[in-house]
């Protein structure tokens, strides 16, 4: 039980949060690359909140380029206690600080003097909001449920990497649409795929635990603790309820 227990704790000490924060202690050269990682992943969730708290498209985009160009460039990290072991909820609360009391990151870039940290299209990021509800909501839920998207996305390309890397591609391809939306029955993916209907379903049941695997793992890389994982699992389910 002890090798078991250390197992799971060495794990959660390399995941990409945890680097992170390690950074607090001067690990910068470590830190840089896994911090600029989550950047690029969840700037959409501080771009919807900030357009819901009524910036324009560009001030939007320029918050968040500084913002994170405070982050990597200043190790500003002060905020990043473990805590608060949830990258979701640092990054809001930290985005909301830098919004209220601290723009001149942003006035900066804006005028061609910062570093752009992350690769934000904006005409995506437009066209990503203009599918948000536009009445009867709040920036913290614009933020919450574009960060679950977030966090799906991600687990999806984690699954087809590892079928991918499992050479079963192909079959991912085929099945991948029973993971969300209106799934095909499965006499019709026993015919995509040329399997009997038996085979099919167990595919299928396979497919969907890989899928809550990957999942999972993609929580685990925001989080600090272990236990946090299943309490974020929740918040991520309330966020597309909403």
């Amino acid at each position: 039980m002890a090798d078991s227990t250390q197992s799971r704790s060495d794990a959660f000490a390399l995941t990409r949060w945890s680097v992170v924060v390690a950074a607090s202690a001067g690990d910068e050269e470590a830190a840089r690359p896994a911090l600029v990682a989550l950047c690029d992943i969840y700037w959409y969730p501080l771009y919807a909140f900030a357009r819901r708290r009524g910036r324009s498209a560009a001030d939007a985009e320029d918050l968040v380029q500084g913002f994170f160009a405070r982050l990597v460039e200043k190790r500003d990290l002060g905020a990043a206690d473990r805590e608060r072991g949830r990258f979701r909820a640092f990054l809001l609360g930290a985005f909301q600080h830098f919004m209220a009391n601290d723009r001149r990151d942003a006035q900066a870039l804006k005028r061609g003097g910062g570093q752009r940290v992350v690769s934000l299209d904006s005409a995506e990021a437009e066209e990503r909001y203009g599918l948000e509800p536009s009445h009867g909501e709040t920036p913290e839920r614009s933020f919450d449920r574009a960060w679950a998207h977030a966090v799906l996305s991600r687990a999806m390309e984690r699954l087809e990497a590892r079928q991918v890397e499992k050479r079963r591609g192909e079959l991912f391809e085929q099945l991948r649409s029973v993971l969300g939306g209106a799934a095909p029955s499965t006499a019709e993916l026993a015919q995509a795929t040329g399997l009997g209907e038996g085979a099919v379903r167990v595919a299928v049941h396979r497919l969907r635990k890989a899928y809550g695997r990957a999942l999972r793992d993609e929580i685990a890389d925001t989080v600090d603790d272990a236990q946090a994982v299943d309490a974020e699992l929740a918040a991520l389910r309330e966020a597309l309820a909403s």
